[in-house]
């Protein structure tokens, strides 16, 4: 599967943002998906996740409660809706899809789309 990620910008302290993960190829409803993000000099880390269905979600606690992901199998896509943004929540924001399991490690995601960026100011 191959994911394009958009949506990314640069948008006020408190205020909302919607990322876009569309993917192509096939069986993109039997794959989890998962949106991590990376900061200049810190590591790639975990911010949501979605089984294939998207009955199950699993967040990070710097974003549980203000991020919301969801997934439209018949558009193929994955969202990330990013309200209450704090300047924190800035960095490079990859989706990814996993064959296998609904994970919080990046290693348990088996193809990634390139990184839109999320600026915050404050």
């Amino acid at each position: 599967v191959q994911l394009q990620a958009s949506g990314g910008g640069l948008m006020q302290a408190g205020g909302s943002l919607t990322l876009s993960c569309a993917a192509s190829g096939d069986r993109f409803s039997s794959y989890y998906m998962g949106w991590f993000r990376q900061a200049p000099g810190k590591e790639r880390e975990f911010v949501a996740a979605i089984n294939w269905i998207g009955s199950v979600t699993h967040y990070a606690d710097s974003v549980k409660g203000r991020f919301v992901i969801s997934r439209n199998n018949a558009k193929t896509t994955v969202y990330l809706q990013m309200n209450s943004l704090e300047p924190e929540d800035a960095a490079v924001y990859y989706c990814a899809a996993s064959r296998t399991a609904l994970s919080g490690t990046a290693t348990g995601y088996n193809y990634w789309g390139q990184g839109t960026q999320v600026t915050v100011s404050s």
